[in-house]
Protein backbone atom coordinates (compact mmCIF):
# COMPACT_ATOMS: atom_id res chain seq x y z
CA UNK A 1 0.00 0.00 0.00
CA UNK A 2 1.12 3.44 -0.60
CA UNK A 3 0.70 5.84 1.99
CA UNK A 4 0.91 8.68 -0.04
CA UNK A 5 -2.30 7.95 -1.70
CA UNK A 6 -4.03 6.47 1.37
CA UNK A 7 -3.59 9.69 2.57
CA UNK A 8 -4.84 11.18 -0.76
CA UNK A 9 -7.58 9.16 -0.35
CA UNK A 10 -8.56 9.92 3.20
CA UNK A 11 -9.45 13.65 2.75
CA UNK A 12 -13.19 14.41 2.97
CA UNK A 13 -14.85 15.07 -0.15
CA UNK A 14 -17.38 17.78 -0.96
CA UNK A 15 -20.11 15.51 -0.55
CA UNK A 16 -18.89 13.44 2.60
CA UNK A 17 -18.09 17.44 4.64
CA UNK A 18 -21.30 18.18 3.94
CA UNK A 19 -23.16 14.79 5.34
CA UNK A 20 -21.11 15.19 8.67
CA UNK A 21 -22.22 18.88 8.38
CA UNK A 22 -25.94 17.77 8.04
CA UNK A 23 -26.37 19.78 5.10
CA UNK A 24 -27.45 17.83 2.65
CA UNK A 25 -30.61 17.29 3.57
CA UNK A 26 -32.08 15.77 0.04
CA UNK A 27 -28.81 13.73 -0.40
CA UNK A 28 -29.23 12.10 3.11
CA UNK A 29 -33.20 11.51 2.89
CA UNK A 30 -32.29 9.41 -0.30
CA UNK A 31 -29.51 7.34 1.38
CA UNK A 32 -31.44 6.35 4.20
CA UNK A 33 -34.83 6.79 3.31
CA UNK A 34 -35.53 5.24 0.52
CA UNK A 35 -35.19 1.24 -0.10
CA UNK A 36 -35.38 -1.34 -2.71
CA UNK A 37 -35.00 1.24 -5.79
CA UNK A 38 -32.21 1.28 -8.52
CA UNK A 39 -29.30 3.27 -9.12
CA UNK A 40 -28.98 4.16 -12.83
CA UNK A 41 -25.22 4.09 -14.85
CA UNK A 42 -26.57 6.67 -17.26
CA UNK A 43 -26.05 9.24 -13.61
CA UNK A 44 -22.23 8.49 -13.60
CA UNK A 45 -21.78 6.99 -17.34
CA UNK A 46 -22.71 8.95 -20.65
CA UNK A 47 -23.68 6.56 -23.80
CA UNK A 48 -20.15 6.36 -24.79
CA UNK A 49 -18.40 5.86 -21.54
CA UNK A 50 -17.96 1.98 -20.23
CA UNK A 51 -16.60 2.46 -17.39
CA UNK A 52 -16.29 5.37 -14.20
CA UNK A 53 -14.21 4.64 -10.80
CA UNK A 54 -15.06 6.23 -7.93
CA UNK A 55 -14.35 6.74 -4.22
CA UNK A 56 -17.17 4.84 -2.16
CA UNK A 57 -19.18 8.26 0.54
CA UNK A 58 -18.30 7.61 3.99
CA UNK A 59 -20.29 8.42 7.02
CA UNK A 60 -24.01 7.13 5.62
CA UNK A 61 -25.85 4.33 5.01
CA UNK A 62 -26.93 2.91 1.60
CA UNK A 63 -30.25 1.33 1.85
CA UNK A 64 -31.25 -1.75 -0.28
CA UNK A 65 -31.00 -0.88 -3.96
CA UNK A 66 -29.64 -2.63 -7.38
CA UNK A 67 -27.76 -1.04 -10.12
CA UNK A 68 -28.59 -1.30 -13.46
CA UNK A 69 -24.68 -1.67 -14.24
CA UNK A 70 -21.92 -4.18 -12.35
CA UNK A 71 -20.84 -2.98 -9.86
CA UNK A 72 -17.07 -3.46 -7.90
CA UNK A 73 -16.52 -2.93 -4.59
CA UNK A 74 -12.40 -2.74 -3.30
CA UNK A 75 -11.48 -2.12 0.00
CA UNK A 76 -8.24 -0.25 -0.20
CA UNK A 77 -8.49 0.18 3.29
CA UNK A 78 -10.24 -0.78 6.32
CA UNK A 79 -13.48 -2.41 5.79
CA UNK A 80 -16.84 -2.56 4.20
CA UNK A 81 -19.88 -4.11 5.62
CA UNK A 82 -22.74 -4.97 3.47
CA UNK A 83 -25.43 -7.15 2.96
CA UNK A 84 -25.15 -9.34 -0.70
CA UNK A 85 -29.13 -11.06 -1.42
CA UNK A 86 -29.97 -12.58 2.46
CA UNK A 87 -25.64 -12.77 3.05
CA UNK A 88 -23.62 -10.70 5.25
CA UNK A 89 -20.30 -10.20 4.72
CA UNK A 90 -17.63 -7.84 5.71
CA UNK A 91 -14.99 -6.99 2.98
CA UNK A 92 -11.43 -6.73 4.51
CA UNK A 93 -8.47 -4.75 3.02
CA UNK A 94 -7.51 -6.25 -0.20
CA UNK A 95 -10.48 -7.82 -0.91
CA UNK A 96 -13.01 -7.15 -3.18
CA UNK A 97 -16.68 -7.93 -4.33
CA UNK A 98 -18.29 -8.01 -8.19
CA UNK A 99 -22.24 -7.61 -7.94
CA UNK A 100 -24.61 -7.91 -11.28
CA UNK A 101 -27.12 -6.20 -11.91
CA UNK A 102 -29.98 -8.19 -10.55
CA UNK A 103 -29.10 -8.14 -6.62
CA UNK A 104 -30.08 -6.13 -3.89
CA UNK A 105 -27.81 -5.27 -1.73
CA UNK A 106 -27.31 -2.39 1.30
CA UNK A 107 -24.03 -1.10 2.95
CA UNK A 108 -23.40 -0.39 6.43
CA UNK A 109 -21.98 3.08 6.63
CA UNK A 110 -18.24 3.36 6.57
CA UNK A 111 -15.93 4.94 9.49
CA UNK A 112 -13.48 7.77 8.42
CA UNK A 113 -10.58 5.05 7.52
CA UNK A 114 -12.74 2.89 5.33
CA UNK A 115 -11.17 3.56 1.95
CA UNK A 116 -13.38 1.79 -0.36
CA UNK A 117 -13.35 2.23 -4.26
CA UNK A 118 -16.36 1.55 -6.49
CA UNK A 119 -15.86 0.48 -10.08
CA UNK A 120 -19.31 1.23 -12.27
CA UNK A 121 -18.98 -0.44 -15.53
CA UNK A 122 -21.77 -1.28 -18.26
CA UNK A 123 -22.10 -4.99 -18.85
CA UNK A 124 -21.39 -4.61 -22.64
CA UNK A 125 -17.99 -3.67 -21.84
CA UNK A 126 -17.35 -7.26 -20.81
CA UNK A 127 -18.11 -8.60 -24.76
CA UNK A 128 -14.47 -9.06 -25.29
CA UNK A 129 -13.92 -10.75 -22.58
CA UNK A 130 -15.66 -14.14 -23.93
CA UNK A 131 -12.92 -15.11 -26.63
CA UNK A 132 -10.83 -15.62 -22.77
CA UNK A 133 -14.09 -17.96 -21.28
CA UNK A 134 -14.02 -21.19 -20.86
CA UNK A 135 -17.06 -22.82 -19.87
CA UNK A 136 -16.03 -24.44 -16.61
CA UNK A 137 -15.71 -21.05 -15.59
CA UNK A 138 -16.73 -19.26 -12.75
CA UNK A 139 -16.70 -15.90 -13.96
CA UNK A 140 -18.32 -16.58 -17.40
CA UNK A 141 -21.40 -17.54 -15.53
CA UNK A 142 -20.89 -14.62 -14.05
CA UNK A 143 -20.72 -12.53 -16.88
CA UNK A 144 -23.60 -14.32 -19.15
CA UNK A 145 -26.25 -13.83 -16.22
CA UNK A 146 -25.02 -10.08 -16.55
CA UNK A 147 -24.61 -9.00 -20.09
CA UNK A 148 -28.23 -10.64 -20.75
CA UNK A 149 -30.90 -9.47 -18.49
CA UNK A 150 -33.69 -11.62 -19.02
CA UNK A 151 -32.00 -14.27 -16.84
CA UNK A 152 -32.91 -11.93 -13.87
CA UNK A 153 -30.52 -14.23 -11.55
CA UNK A 154 -28.98 -12.16 -9.11
CA UNK A 155 -24.85 -12.81 -8.62
CA UNK A 156 -22.02 -12.24 -6.44
CA UNK A 157 -18.60 -13.22 -6.66
CA UNK A 158 -16.69 -12.39 -3.55
CA UNK A 159 -12.62 -12.79 -4.09
CA UNK A 160 -10.52 -13.22 -1.26
CA UNK A 161 -7.28 -11.95 -3.10
CA UNK A 162 -5.25 -9.72 -0.66
CA UNK A 163 -2.30 -11.90 -1.05
CA UNK A 164 -2.36 -11.82 -4.89
CA UNK A 165 0.33 -9.31 -5.89
CA UNK A 166 -0.50 -9.37 -9.43
CA UNK A 167 -4.32 -8.71 -8.75
CA UNK A 168 -3.37 -5.43 -6.16
CA UNK A 169 -0.37 -4.00 -8.47
CA UNK A 170 -3.50 -3.88 -11.12
CA UNK A 171 -6.14 -2.39 -8.94
CA UNK A 172 -3.23 0.05 -7.14
CA UNK A 173 -2.27 0.89 -11.15
CA UNK A 174 -5.95 1.96 -12.11
CA UNK A 175 -6.76 3.67 -8.40
CA UNK A 176 -3.46 5.90 -9.27
CA UNK A 177 -4.92 6.70 -13.02
CA UNK A 178 -8.64 8.44 -11.39
CA UNK A 179 -6.65 10.04 -8.55
CA UNK A 180 -4.08 11.93 -10.72
CA UNK A 181 -5.84 11.70 -14.82
CA UNK A 182 -4.59 12.33 -17.58
CA UNK A 183 -5.68 12.82 -21.21
CA UNK A 184 -5.37 8.71 -21.68
CA UNK A 185 -6.66 7.79 -18.34
CA UNK A 186 -9.89 6.76 -19.61
CA UNK A 187 -8.64 4.27 -22.46
CA UNK A 188 -5.57 3.55 -19.53
CA UNK A 189 -8.32 2.08 -17.03
CA UNK A 190 -10.16 0.52 -19.78
CA UNK A 191 -7.00 -1.75 -20.51
CA UNK A 192 -6.00 -1.87 -17.37
CA UNK A 193 -9.76 -3.38 -16.23
CA UNK A 194 -9.80 -5.67 -19.29
CA UNK A 195 -6.26 -6.90 -17.42
CA UNK A 196 -7.37 -6.64 -14.11
CA UNK A 197 -10.91 -9.51 -15.19
CA UNK A 198 -8.45 -11.75 -17.32
CA UNK A 199 -6.39 -12.09 -13.78
CA UNK A 200 -9.66 -12.90 -12.04
CA UNK A 201 -10.12 -15.41 -14.28
CA UNK A 202 -6.76 -17.06 -14.05
CA UNK A 203 -7.71 -16.68 -9.78
CA UNK A 204 -11.36 -18.28 -10.02
CA UNK A 205 -10.64 -20.94 -7.35
CA UNK A 206 -10.45 -17.90 -4.75
CA UNK A 207 -14.08 -17.05 -4.92
CA UNK A 208 -15.87 -17.74 -1.78
CA UNK A 209 -19.78 -18.16 -3.56
CA UNK A 210 -19.65 -20.29 -6.10
CA UNK A 211 -22.12 -22.29 -8.34
CA UNK A 212 -22.65 -25.23 -10.68
CA UNK A 213 -22.75 -24.39 -14.31
CA UNK A 214 -25.32 -25.88 -16.39
CA UNK A 215 -25.69 -27.33 -19.60
CA UNK A 216 -27.45 -24.61 -20.72
CA UNK A 217 -24.91 -22.19 -19.58
CA UNK A 218 -22.25 -24.91 -21.49
CA UNK A 219 -24.08 -24.35 -24.18
CA UNK A 220 -24.08 -20.76 -24.67
CA UNK A 221 -20.70 -19.55 -23.36
CA UNK A 222 -19.20 -22.10 -26.05
CA UNK A 223 -22.07 -20.38 -28.17
CA UNK A 224 -20.94 -16.72 -28.02
CA UNK A 225 -17.40 -17.68 -28.65
CA UNK A 226 -18.10 -19.34 -31.42
CA UNK A 227 -19.50 -16.23 -32.81
CA UNK A 228 -17.01 -14.14 -31.46
CA UNK A 229 -14.28 -16.07 -33.30
CA UNK A 230 -16.00 -17.13 -36.32
CA UNK A 231 -17.95 -14.30 -37.53
CA UNK A 232 -17.35 -13.91 -40.84
CA UNK A 233 -18.60 -17.51 -41.78
CA UNK A 234 -20.73 -18.39 -38.58
CA UNK A 235 -23.47 -21.24 -38.87
CA UNK A 236 -26.41 -22.38 -36.36
CA UNK A 237 -25.71 -25.57 -38.17
CA UNK A 238 -21.57 -26.30 -37.69
CA UNK A 239 -21.97 -25.23 -33.97
CA UNK A 240 -24.75 -27.42 -33.32
CA UNK A 241 -22.60 -30.25 -34.82
CA UNK A 242 -19.90 -29.08 -32.41
CA UNK A 243 -21.59 -29.57 -29.78
CA UNK A 244 -23.62 -32.35 -30.46
CA UNK A 245 -26.84 -30.08 -30.52
CA UNK A 246 -29.97 -30.28 -32.66
CA UNK A 247 -29.36 -27.23 -34.54
CA UNK A 248 -33.58 -26.43 -33.02
CA UNK A 249 -32.63 -27.35 -29.86
CA UNK A 250 -29.61 -25.45 -29.51
CA UNK A 251 -31.46 -22.28 -31.37
CA UNK A 252 -34.16 -22.48 -28.20
CA UNK A 253 -31.30 -23.16 -25.52
CA UNK A 254 -29.22 -19.37 -27.16
CA UNK A 255 -32.58 -17.68 -27.34
CA UNK A 256 -33.70 -18.27 -23.54
CA UNK A 257 -30.57 -17.51 -21.70
CA UNK A 258 -29.87 -14.21 -24.07
CA UNK A 259 -33.40 -13.29 -25.13
CA UNK A 260 -31.61 -13.32 -28.61
CA UNK A 261 -31.84 -15.97 -31.60
CA UNK A 262 -28.54 -17.40 -33.02
CA UNK A 263 -28.84 -14.61 -35.84
CA UNK A 264 -29.43 -12.15 -33.99
CA UNK A 265 -26.46 -12.54 -32.11
CA UNK A 266 -24.32 -12.91 -35.61
CA UNK A 267 -25.45 -9.82 -36.82
CA UNK A 268 -24.84 -8.11 -33.58
CA UNK A 269 -21.19 -8.95 -33.52
CA UNK A 270 -20.72 -8.46 -37.52
CA UNK A 271 -21.99 -4.91 -37.37
CA UNK A 272 -19.91 -4.05 -34.18
CA UNK A 273 -16.66 -5.96 -36.02
CA UNK A 274 -17.73 -3.26 -39.59
CA UNK A 275 -18.18 -0.10 -37.06
CA UNK A 276 -14.67 -0.77 -35.42
CA UNK A 277 -13.31 -1.34 -39.19
CA UNK A 278 -14.89 2.11 -40.49
CA UNK A 279 -13.35 3.69 -37.44
CA UNK A 280 -9.85 2.29 -37.48
CA UNK A 281 -8.48 1.61 -40.95
CA UNK A 282 -9.04 3.01 -44.57
CA UNK A 283 -10.11 0.20 -46.08
CA UNK A 284 -13.16 0.27 -48.69
CA UNK A 285 -16.65 -0.04 -47.17
CA UNK A 286 -17.18 -3.23 -49.81
CA UNK A 287 -14.01 -4.98 -48.22
CA UNK A 288 -15.47 -4.14 -44.86
CA UNK A 289 -18.60 -5.83 -45.50
CA UNK A 290 -17.07 -8.82 -47.09
CA UNK A 291 -14.64 -9.09 -43.66
CA UNK A 292 -17.54 -9.22 -41.52
CA UNK A 293 -19.46 -11.68 -43.81
CA UNK A 294 -21.79 -10.16 -46.12
CA UNK A 295 -22.38 -10.32 -49.54
CA UNK A 296 -25.32 -8.46 -50.39
CA UNK A 297 -24.22 -4.54 -49.72
CA UNK A 298 -27.50 -3.01 -50.14
CA UNK A 299 -28.89 -5.71 -47.30
CA UNK A 300 -25.28 -4.24 -45.18
CA UNK A 301 -26.34 -0.84 -45.70
CA UNK A 302 -29.92 -0.98 -44.34
CA UNK A 303 -29.14 -3.32 -41.63
CA UNK A 304 -26.02 -0.93 -40.64
CA UNK A 305 -28.29 2.38 -41.15
CA UNK A 306 -30.87 0.96 -38.83
CA UNK A 307 -28.44 0.32 -35.70
CA UNK A 308 -26.20 3.34 -35.74
CA UNK A 309 -28.64 6.12 -37.62
CA UNK A 310 -26.30 6.67 -40.18
CA UNK A 311 -25.08 4.71 -43.95
CA UNK A 312 -21.52 3.32 -43.49
CA UNK A 313 -19.97 5.85 -45.26
CA UNK A 314 -21.72 8.14 -43.21
CA UNK A 315 -20.12 6.99 -40.27
CA UNK A 316 -16.54 6.90 -41.51
CA UNK A 317 -16.76 10.75 -42.94
CA UNK A 318 -18.50 11.59 -39.23
CA UNK A 319 -16.00 10.45 -37.53
CA UNK A 320 -13.15 11.86 -39.50
CA UNK A 321 -14.58 15.11 -39.23
CA UNK A 322 -14.75 14.61 -35.35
Amino acid sequence: MSFDLLHELMELTEEEQAILQQKQEVRRELYTSQTNFIIEGDKFLNKEKMIMVRKHTRFVDFPKHKHDYIEMNYVYNGTLKQKVGGTSITLKRGEFLILNQHIEHEIEACAKEDIVINFIIRAEFFDFIFSYLTSENIVSDFLINSLYNNTQNGQFMYFKVAEVSEIQEMLQKIIREIMNPSLLSESTIKLYMGLFMIELIKHADKVEQKKESSLQHFLVVESLKYIDQHFPNASLYELAEKLNQSHYGLSKHIKKATNYTFKELLQEKRLSKAKELLESTDLPISSVIEQVGYDNISYFYRIFKSKYGRTPKGWRDCEVRE
